[in-house]
Order: structure tokens, then C-alpha cells, then sequence
């Protein structure tokens, strides 16, 4: 999630642990320690594909912060030495708003490594947007009522009520994913194109809501793209396809950054010769058509040959005007 998300939901538990022992303290620490595991975008890993799938690994490992944990808590109590009987309670603030940070990140599409180092796939289940200010709005509001309400009773419930209210919004997102991802099953099963078999599907939240849904399914000549809002009146799915050249990277499998995006993008991605014939791989999980948030350079064709280079990101320009549409998208199929 965005950063003031994190800071949010970090600050609404430092709040609810310790807020009523030590006040504003406890959410500036809070927000502050959720901030920690995405300083690892500071930190080259040596390369443009390295930088972007070892980002949510060491640093969102619950492994790793759980062991972090009782140095900072000891460190914290230290700086505040008038609370020494409050270790116990500085231990659990500190271990909420570190392991809190990663739980949430995995329900984006991302994918957030949480067992780092043991060799498990990373977790991104899609359920939710990486800014949605339905989830991110009652946390602030809870924590400043709270700060607002110094030691009364009722600004500590309304942060309990911001937090109880954003973690039963996590829920319907993946309940909404669920009953989309069921239609989007009916539509494949009901199609009567099977010349290209359905390999995998996917569904994930609309930009900044969890009304949109796009579906997208891979197939061996390319893939498929559709959405479908909670408001539409039937069940029905338009997709429209788009093809992919996965035939590019035939003698490319042993490439670091080809077999490296072909894992982590959990196969959804595609593959295309631009004009100056680089050969770019985009992780389609992240974006919409024909604009995606990471875009590599992985090979250049020089004339019958493929030649693998050092990989290169491709900066895609923001489309503003593709978001609207598909904010519109949620009240009406015909945008």
C-alpha cells in the first residue's frame, strides 16, 4: 500500500496499544516503525528487474522483522526512560506496526515476500488497490480524533472503530474478489472459443475501489482483458484480445532478468518487439492496457539473433484519461 496508508494504519496501532499510557508517542512511533520495511527502495540491488522484485522481500519478511523486533523495543523503552515497566507493551506496538506493514502489502497485487529467506512464492492476493481511500480514510480519521481527544474514552474508540472498519473492509475486498472471480469462471466455461485454451486467470481491484474488477486470462497466443463492476445488471464479461511474442525469449530461458520477471509476474505478462527492436516484457498484473507500471528491456533482436543486454526499465507515461474511464466503468458498461 501507499505510504500514507502504512503511516495510518502503523499510528492507529501504536495508538490502540499504548496510546492511553504514553499519548501521542505511541501513533508517532507507530506510523514511523510502518514506514521502515520500504526503505529498501533506497538500496540498489543491481539491477533495474533486481531493484523491482527484491523490493518486499528481506525488509517485508515477517521472519525478519520479528527478529528486529525486541532491539527496537529495547531501544525505544531506552530513549524513554520514564516508561521501564512499559517493555512488554513497547515490544508488542513496535512487532503490530512492523508485521502489519507486509500482511497489508500482500493483499495488493504486488508481491510481498513474507517468509524471506525460505524459497516461498510471493504473496500478492489482489483484493485490494494500492490506494483506496475507503480503506486508508478511517484509520486517519480515528487516530486524529484520538489525538484530538487527548486521554477521553471516546477518541480511543474511534480509533478502534477506524481500525475494526478498515480490517472488515480487507474482507470484502477479498469476498467481492471471490464472487467476481466465480463470474469470470462462468463466462471462460460459457465461451464457445476454444481454439486457444484458457491457461490462467486473474482477477484484481480497480484503480482506488473495490466496485471495478479487471479479469484478465492468459492464453498460448496472448491473453484477455474484461471488467466488471458490482453494479452491472447481468453477469456478463466483455473481453477483448491482445496478443503477446513469447516466442522472443526462445533461447533466452537461462537470461537472470527473463526467468526472474517470468517468476515473480506468476506468468501473467507479455512480450513484444518495439520499434527499435528491443525486446520488452511487461508484468501485467500492474496497469491496464496498453499502459503498465513496469515495463523491462531484457534482449534486442539483431537481425535473425536475439541478444540478451542488461536490463533496462521502461518508464511508461501516466494515463490519466484511462483511469477516469475506468472509474466511470463503475457505474456504466458503455465507457
Amino acid at each position: 500500500m501507499d505510504s500514507v496508508t502504512q503511516i495510518a494504519l502503523g499510528a492507529a496501532l501504536g495508538q490502540a496499544v499504548l496510546g492511553h499510557k504514553v499519548g501521542y508517542r505511541a501513533a508517532l512511533w507507530g506510523g514511523a516503525l510502518a514506514t521502515l520495511p520500504d526503505l529498501d527502495v533506497f538500496v540498489s540491488m543491481g539491477g533495474a528487474v533486481a531493484d523491482f522484485t527484491y523490493h518486499r522481500s528481506f525488509s517485508h519478511s515477517l521472519i525478519t522483522l520479528t527478529l528486529l523486533t525486541p532491539l527496537l523495543a529495547w531501544l525505544i523503552n531506552k530513549l524513554h526512560g520514564q516508561y521501564p515497566d512499559l517493555q512488554r507493551r513497547w515490544l508488542l506496538l513496535v512487532w503490530l506496526a512492523l508485521v502489519t506493514h507486509p500482511i497489508l502489502d500482500s493483499f495488493t497485487i504486488y508481491g510481498t515476500q513474507l517468509f524471506w529467506p525460505l524459497p516461498v512464492e510471493p504473496t500478492g492476493s489482489g483484493s485490494i488497490f494500492i490506494i483506496d481511500p475507503l480503506y486508508t480514510v478511517p484509520l486517519l480519521l480515528g487516530v486524529v480524533l484520538a489525538l484530538a481527544s487527548r486521554q477521553a474514552d471516546w477518541g480511543r474508540k474511534m480509533n478502534r472503530v477506524g481500525l475494526a472498519f478498515s480490517s472488515l473492509y480487507l474482507i470484502w475486498g477479498l469476498s467481492a474478489q471471490a464472487y467476481v472471480t466465480g463470474i469470470a469462471e462462468e463466462n471462460l466455461a460459457a465461451s464457445t472459443d476454444k481454439n486457444t485454451p484458457d491457461k490462467e486467470l486473474l482477477v484484481t481491484a480497480g484503480p482506488f475501489n473495490t466496485l471495478l474488477w479487471r479479469v484478465l486470462v492468459m492464453q498460448d497466443d496472448g491473453y484477455l482483458e474484461g471488467y466488471y463492476s458490482l453494479f452491472d445488471p447481468d453477469r456478463r464479461i466483455e473481453f477483448e484480445h491482445y496478443s503477446s511474442q513469447p516466442e522472443l525469449l526462445s533461447g533466452l530461458q537461462d537470461h537472470w532478468p527473463v526467468s526472474r520477471l517470468q517468476w515473480f509476474s506468476k506468468g501473467f505478462f507479455k512480450v513484444e518487439s518495439a520499434g527499435n527492436n528491443d525486446v520488452i516484457i511487461s508484468d501485467l498484473r500492474m496497469g491496464a492496457e496498453p499502459a503498465y507500471v513496469f515495463t523491462f528491456k531484457v534482449a534486442e533482436q539483431k537481425g535473425e539473433d536475439i541478444v540478451p543486454v542488461t536490463d533496462q526499465r521502461i518508464e511508461q507515461p501516466r494515463d490519466w484519461g484511462l483511469a477516469k474511464q475506468l472509474l466511470q466503468r463503475i457505474v456504466s458498461r458503455d465507457n
